[in-house]
């Protein structure tokens, strides 16, 4: 009996305590509205603060870019999710690598085109076996280095935006990852050599890129690689080369600007003030209170454009500079041309040569 006692003592008391112990909650909370548990079952939590039932605010919060509050020293981090990177995406995966794959490919296609109709473009007297320098040392050395720094910002970038549809099936990714490691160190190195060979081209040759009337006349002809005996008048650089002088040059200028701000991010906010200049010139209405990864964005894909418009302007020049003209190749390769050539492309450049005397010593 004493037995049966004392273990249901054991057994009520704790029942006991805890039957108190909800009637004390109970009365505590009596009046107050409804109880945690109850209310967040409800979709609500305690003080009648909104919960889940904000999912849209909250949504729209954070795809507008509302910035959180964070304790690290990158406050970008605060961003949970930038919706600018679906629109960044969307164009560099879509219109950017389309229409520059296409533009590529056109290039090389009109090219071949025109090489299978016109031919290589001789020199119509001849060579004579006689030559004049048409380009110092320096002058090569300038064009040789913005060329060839070119060629590996070109080839690595061509990586980037294409590499994983084109290369990785062909090399396996543990031959790509380590090809487009060293590929990014070379972009990002190689890139002030290119822009040294800029600075230079520029000093060298901006006084002969200035244009004048001969240029039009040249342009009126076609500069004669249409057709077979048309000359068109030049002196040391005619006018198809001077457009390409200042394609390259202000393309180059605006391509390492945009790199610049690729290769320290965060540093230069430029999109925005140049979309204020936009707006007051042309009345245009682009925002200029862009968000610093907005700006690394419009870098990147601005960066992609114009280094696409480069490599296809630079494929025609590669074009005619080699096997579509005869003895163009001399002119960067050795430095010295054939008087022929020079007299057929170039013939007021040596008419001046002669006027100063300079033209059996073969200075120019």
């Amino acid at each position: 009996m004493a037995t049966r006692m004392a273990t249901s003592m054991a057994i009520g008391r704790p029942l006991l305590a805890a039957l108190g112990l909800a009637a004390v909650v109970l009365i505590g909370t009596a009046g107050t509205g409804p109880q945690p548990a109850f209310a967040q079952e409800q979709g609500r939590v305690p003080g009648d603060a909104l919960g889940n039932q904000s999912d849209p605010d909250l949504w729209r919060a954070i795809r507008q870019g509302d910035r959180g509050t964070v304790s690290i020293p990158n406050r970008q981090a605060g961003v949970l999710i930038q919706s600018e990177g679906d629109n960044w995406r969307a164009v560099r995966n879509g219109p950017l690598s389309t229409y520059g794959a296409w533009g590529l490919l056109g290039i090389i296609g009109l090219s071949a085109l025109f090489f299978a109709l016109r031919g290589r473009i001789r020199i119509e007297g001849g060579r004579s076996g006689e030559t004049l320098v048409r380009f110092n040392f320096v002058e090569r050395f300038a064009h040789w280095l913005t060329a060839s720094c070119f060629i590996v910002l070109a080839l690595t970038g061509l990586n980037i935006l294409y590499g994983r549809y084109l290369l990785l099936p062909l090399i396996g990714p543990e031959a790509f990852a380590s090809l487009t490691l060293a590929g990014k160190y070379a972009h990002s190195f190689l890139a002030f050599g290119f822009m040294l060979g800029l600075v230079l081209m520029f000093v060298l040759w901006i006084a002969q890129n200035l244009p004048n009337r001969s240029d039009f006349i040249w342009l009126a002809k076609g500069g004669g690689i249409f057709m077979k005996g048309v000359h068109a008048p030049s002196k040391k650089f005619n006018a198809g080369q001077k457009i390409m002088f200042w394609l390259v040059i202000l393309a180059g200028i605006s391509v390492s600007l945009s790199g610049i701000m690729l290769l320290f991010p965060f540093r230069l906010h430029m999109f925005g003030p140049t979309f204020a200049v936009l707006n007051r010139l042309f009345g245009l209405d682009l925002p200029t209170a862009l968000a610093p990864l907005q700006e690394m964005q419009l870098a990147q894909l601005w960066h992609a454009v114009v280094g696409l418009f480069l490599m296809i302007v630079i494929i025609a020049h590669i074009y005619i500079g080699t096997i579509g003209m005869e003895g163009a190749f001399d002119a960067m390769g050795s430095g010295r041309v054939d008087r022929n050539w020079a007299r057929e492309h170039h013939d007021r450049w040596v008419q001046d040569l002669e006027d100063r005397g300079r033209l059996a010593a073969g200075d120019d």
